[in-house]
This record gives C-alpha cells, structure tokens and sequence, in this order.
C-alpha cells in the first residue's frame, strides 16, 4: 500500500509541474518571442485582459487584417490596424518576429506584406501587447540591461487616440503624428479625413479634409479648448500638455475613473467622436462629436471677416466694419468670399485714428500670429504699433493674441466664447455708416439748444457749489457718510441699489478732489494695473493716505460688478476685509477709495525671488490664518452672506504689520440665508483658481471660495504660483502637489 507521505509528495510535484507550465503560458500570453506566432485565428491579450491582438475582417469583407480591440467588446472596439493598405486575401495570414527581429505579417504564400521596419543590433528582440492598448517591439541586450523599445504602434496611431497615447506638436516634417480615418466603414486604408494638433500660436485640435480644414477646437487655454463652449467638468482633468525627457511638447489624455473604456476615433465621414463603453447596456455612449449638425461649425462658414450664428437669419453677416466682398453673391447664400473693410486703415499711431470693436462671445480666428506675455493694455499697444494688426484678444492662460492677416472661422456663441478686439478706424466704431449726417446733425442741434443749455447750466452749478465746497471741507473727517443717493448724481451718473437691509451707504468724492490726491493720476502715484484699469496712491487732507480704483472704459470689470463692490463693501467691516471709503462717480469716471495697503499684495512678497525670504514659517501661517478669518466672516459671521468667488493672491493686501485683507469684491454675489447654492450663465474670476463644478457648469457655493482658498493655501505654503506648472508634467499646483510623498 501506498505511504500517505508518498501521494503527498506526487500531489505536491504534480501541482508544482502544472503551476509552472501555467505561469509561462500566462507570461507569455501577451507577447511573441522568436520562434513563436500567431496565425489567422489566433490572439494574444494583454496583461489585465484589456485589449486583443489578432486577425480580423471588416463588415461585408473578406479580406484579412491584423488589429488590435478592447477585449469583450464588439467589434467596433478596433483601435489599431497594422496592414490597412495590404490586407491579405484568404486565409492563412501569420504574425511573427522575422528573421531581422522585426516583427513582420506574411500572407499565405509567405510573403512578407507589412514590417515594423527597425534597424535591430541584436537577434533578441519580441513583441508585448500593454494594458494601454500600445504593441511594442523590444530589443534585449541580455546581462540584465533593460530592454529597449525600438517600435510603438502608438508611434504609428490609425484612427483612434486612446488614454496615455501623446500627440506631439512641436516635431519636424515627417514626425507629426496625426490620426487618418478609414477609407470607408468597411475598408480600414487610409480615408480622406485626419485628426491632429496643429501647433502654431496656441495649441489647437484640427479636422483636415486632404489638406484643407473641416473644424478646428480653438485654442488651448490649459484647462479647455475655448472655441468648444461645451465643453464640461469631464475634460478638466484630462486633457494635459506636458513635455517629455527631450523637451518635446505633447497633449495626452487621462479619463477620471481608470477604469473606464475611453476612445476617440475620427470616422470615415469626417467626425470625431468621444465614446466611453457602457458595460451595462453594452454599447458605445457618446460623450462628445465634432463637428456637430450645424451649418455654424462648418470650418470658415462665412469667410474672411465674416461672423456665423447659428440663431440668425441669415447665419453669416459681417462684423462691424465690414461690408460683403461680392453682393451679389453675398445675397444669394455664397458666403465664401468674405467681407471686405469699408474704411481702410490709414495707421497714424501717432495721432491714434484707430480704435477697437469689441466683438464678444465669440470663437477666436484661426492662425494667430502672435502669442505673448503682455498683459490687456500692452497688447492693446503692441497692436496699434503694428501696421499689419487686425485684431487683439486676452485670454486668461494664453495672455496676449494677436491677429495680423485675415480673420477667418469667427463664429457667435450664446455662452462661452472671448472678446476679440477688432481694429477699424475710429469713425467707424459705433457702428455708424452715416457719421457725416450725424455729425451735421449733431452741429445743428448744438447750436439750437446751446442758449439753454448754458443757461440750465450755470444755475445747475450755482446749486450744487455750496453743496461740494461743503463735501470737500468734510473730507478729511470721513465721518458720518453720506446716503448716496441720485441727489449727488449728475447727467450719466449711476445709482447704486442694494437689497432692502443692506442700507448701503458711503462718502462721495468730487473727481477734482480725487484728482487732486493723486497728482492728477501720475505715474509716479500708480500703485499697479490690472484688467480692471489702474491703481493709485493718494494723500487727502490731514495726510490721510488712500488707495484709488480707477476703472478704465475697456476695463473687464464692467458697471454690475462696480455697483456690487460698493454695494457690499460699505456694509462689511472686518480686520481682514480691505475698508471702503468712499466712491466717485462723474460722468464716464468711476472710481473706488480704499484705505492704502503700504505692502501691496501677497503675490508681489509670494512669487518675487528677492522678497518671499520676508516670509517665514510664523508670518505665513498668521496670514492663512488671516484670509481664513476673513472669509469665515463673509460666509457665516456678517448680516450678509457673501460668496467671493475670486480669491487669489493679488486679491489679498498686506498692510504696514503684513496683516491680510481680502479685496476685489466686484464678482462677489450675496446669498439668501437659507441659501445653499447657485448657478450661473456667466462664469467669472481666474481659471486655476475656480472650483472645477463653477468653472465648466457655474454651480457656484461658499465651497467654490474654499476650493480658491485650497489653492491660495498651496502657493503660500510652497511659494509657487499655480500657473507655472502649465509646461512641466503637472497642469497645475493640485496635480503637482497630489503627486507627493510625504514622510510625517
């Protein structure tokens, strides 16, 4: 009889022999070494089981190609075609590594009829199918050297762009790798249609047919492509530009959940699609496409200087200041030929006849000529200083764009879009075709009304003398302040309304007076700049030091957000809240008083290589503290409950001790007391800062200005700001930083 002992020792060997024979099958089945091959009917497949390496024919075909599928997915799941201008006839097809250890496709005659082509130093090399989708060809040197990745079918895509794959823009002629679509949905050879990045300017994704465009995203602002308003929270974390170990810039895209099947394809009819695979109902769920079914994303609907809306009839017109090159054809629907100028541009920079339209919410025009660092008013001038200049725009994370040939692709967003500045002549601006008869118009009519006018004139002046001599006399005090009301107001001035229990209430200030105090707006009082206008420094009588807000008349900061600043301001008093004293609004002049902050804002200490060694441990700890008290107050401790909706560091000031101050309330919005949350069509503030559900949907909440305070929190306790990573591996300061380790 048989010992216990000596089954178990059989048993034992016979599960060790059939655990070892798995583990090489399992080793092995993701790759081809020399001397193995995968015929016609055969497969390899990943690691994870994610994707399938083997032959395959089209719908109604017979003929025989090599790809590669997602695993357990129809057949639509093709990522990849190695043979697609040589498929094979029949079966008998054999994939292998070839005797110059190049992984070959040999027919059923044994001809070779596809290769990867390498040039191979050693007789070691084989194939491995990766989790990501990419089939490489490794060379191994053996000694324990690394193997080396002589070929990537990511290298040579086909149609479909996959997670972890990288367009690269920056390479020469003959390396940019584009994605062709199928010659039909049956016929995998090369179609008409690509899909690529086209680099000049700002990054941007293009559609060709053969050489000509057929749509194009807008540019890349770090975040989002701005000519796809669209758009949404699922693209804000997967769409990276980043550069590899040679400095070569590429886009990759990384979906949110790891798990989920993400593809996107150019078809053979030209459109692009985004799908991610729906394991429930087994089928392909769209996300996005493009172009869209609308006569408006057609590339370059209404030629040069011709702007297409999709809501008006008929879709193209011209923008302002331009008339249709042909009439004729214009009126007959064959918006090709564009739009001409109807006053040339005479360029007298120095006596400054040009002028800007502001053509807003709207697609930026292909082929910028120009991308910089200049902030709103230089690129304005570097603009005007170029004869050749059509158009300027300032787009937050691309900064300076400048256009200086035609503009062409302009299309009407209802939501989303840029400004683009448009240079006309200054008659035209307005958009006054008849300014000669206006202006005789305009003569005559002066000197109809001109007696009454001086007369309603002078006793308007004698009634309010004694009034502003008596203002200006009080100044100094900023006592008890003054209601403002419409009593104060001349012709063209503005009201200030608040809510009910709001009260608002604050000093007025003559603009002689502000004029005054600040050297009538010297460079040597100007304080800094912004998209709003300028800052200066003034002294009022009784040496009383204060900050004067200056909004220029192209400032990005428009009329609601001036009366919301002084709406709220004057009703908030709180240490780490900059204080209001007043306001001047006279005729186009509106102007905000605060008191002065001696050490400027905390970017100017923060980012500067020279002063952040003020910056201790101790003194940056009490300035989060600071900005934190501050907007516990403004969410939970004042009467009125105030979303920021803007905090950065050049929103918050430093006075003389280097105290915090929140300032810049102009985008601030005040919540009902039962209120949670809101929603708006008109996002506003600094991307980077934003919380990702207000920047791509508007839902907004007192978490959006805890996810800015987030922000503010790593660039104060790293000293980085948030945008210098936009050419490093991270997009941002919260990639970066959620890529750490720490050792506590």
């Amino acid at each position: 009889m048989v010992s216990d002992s000596k089954i178990y020792s059989n048993l034992f060997i016979y599960f060790l022999i059939n655990f070892c024979i798995f583990s090489v099958f399992v080793s092995a089945e993701n790759r081809i070494t020399r001397g193995q091959s995968v015929r016609d009917g055969e497969e390899i497949i990943s690691k994870e089981e994610k994707f399938v390496l083997g032959f395959f024919s089209p719908e109604d075909s017979d003929l025989r190609y090599v790809g590669i599928w997602y695993n357990d997915v129809e057949y639509q799941s093709l990522v990849w075609v190695a043979n697609r201008e040589n498929p094979i006839s029949g079966d008998g097809g054999d994939l292998r590594i070839g005797n110059d250890g190049n992984l070959i496709i040999l027919n059923g005659n044994a001809d070779v009829i596809w290769s990867t082509n390498c040039k191979i130093a050693s007789d070691n090399s084989s194939v491995i199918l990766m989790d990501t989708g990419d089939l490489v060809l490794l060379e191994s040197h053996g000694s324990g050297d690394p193997n080396k990745a002589l070929w990537k079918s990511f290298d040579h895509p086909t149609d479909t762009f996959l997670p972890d794959m990288r367009v690269y823009m920056n390479v020469s002629e003959g390396e940019r790798r584009v994605f062709t679509s199928w010659r039909s949905a049956s016929e995998p050879s090369v179609g008409k249609y690509s899909l690529g990045v086209d680099p000049r300017g700002s990054p941007q994704v293009v559609i060709w047919e053969g050489t000509s465009r057929k749509w194009r995203s807008g540019h890349w602002n770090g975040l989002i492509f701005i000519g796809v308003p669209g758009m949404r929270a699922i693209y804000l974390y997967g769409f990276k530009l980043n550069n590899d170990a040679d400095g070569k810039l590429y886009f990759t895209y990384t979906p949110s959940n790891s798990t989920d099947l993400i593809k996107f394809w150019i078809r053979w009819d030209g459109i692009e699609r985004q799908e991610r695979w729906n394991k429930g109902l087994e089928k392909w769920d769209l996300i996005q496409s493009h172009p869209v079914d609308n006569e408006c994303d057609q590339y370059n609907k209404c030629g040069p200087f011709g702007k297409c809306d999709i809501k008006s009839r008929p879709v193209c017109s011209c923008i302002e200041g331009f008339v249709p090159q042909d009439l004729d054809q214009w009126t007959r629907g064959n918006w090709s030929g564009g739009c001409t100028r109807r006053k040339i541009l005479e360029c007298l920079p120095e006596v400054k006849r040009d002028g800007f339209f502001n053509a807003e919410q709207v697609k930026l025009p292909d082929f910028v000529d120009y991308v910089g660092p200049e902030d709103v008013e230089e690129c304005e001038n570097k603009c005007l200083e170029n004869c050749s200049c059509t158009a300027y725009a300032f787009v937050s994370g691309i900064n300076c764009m400048i256009w200086s040939r035609e503009l062409v692709d302009l299309e009407q967003f209802d939501e989303g879009g840029s400004t683009l500045f448009v240079r006309l002549d200054r008659s035209e601006l307005g958009g006054n075709s008849n300014a000669m008869k206006i202006v005789i118009i305009a003569v005559v009519l002066v000197g109809i009304f001109s007696l009454t006018a001086s007369i309603w004139l002078c006793r308007r002046k004698m009634k309010f003398r004694d009034r502003l001599t008596k203002r200006k006399n009080e100044m100094p005090k900023l006592g008890p302040s003054v209601e403002f009301s419409s009593e104060f107001s001349g012709p063209g001035d503005v009201s200030v309304e608040g809510p009910p229990e709001t009260g608002t209430e604050l000093a007025l200030f003559n603009f002689s007076c502000v004029a005054v105090a600040t050297n009538n707006f010297s460079d040597e009082n100007k304080l800094g700049e912004g998209g709003f206008g300028h800052v200066y420094k003034g002294m009022l009588p009784g040496n009383q030091e204060i900050a004067v807000k200056r909004l220029s008349r192209k400032s990005s900061q428009g009329l609601e957000e001036f009366k919301n600043e002084i709406t709220l301001m004057a009703k908030l008093q709180h240490r780490n809240l900059v204080r209001l004293l007043g306001c001047c609004i006279q005729g186009e002049e509106k102007m905000i008083l605060y008191e002065y902050m001696p050490n400027k804002s905390l970017d100017s200490f923060l980012f500067d290589a020279a002063k952040k060694a003020q910056l201790d441990w101790r003194k940056r700890f009490a300035i989060i503290e600071g900005i934190a008290r501050g907007i516990l107050y403004l969410h939970r401790d004042s009467r009125l409950r105030i979303i920021h909706r803007d905090l950065k560091a050049s929103n918050i000031l430093l006075d003389e001790e280097m105290n915090p101050k929140i300032s810049d309330f102009g985008m601030a919005r005040i919540f009902g007391g039962n209120q949670n949350e809101a929603n708006t069509n008109r996002v506003v503030g600094t991307y980077g800062y934003m919380a990702p559900e207000y920047a791509m949907e508007g839902l907004f909440s007192v978490k959006s200005d805890v996810y800015s305070f987030g922000v503010l929190l790593l660039e104060i306790v790293s000293g980085r700001r948030n945008t210098s990573f936009r050419k490093t591996d991270h997009s941002n300061i919260i990639g970066y930083v959620s890529l750490l380790k720490y050792n506590f």
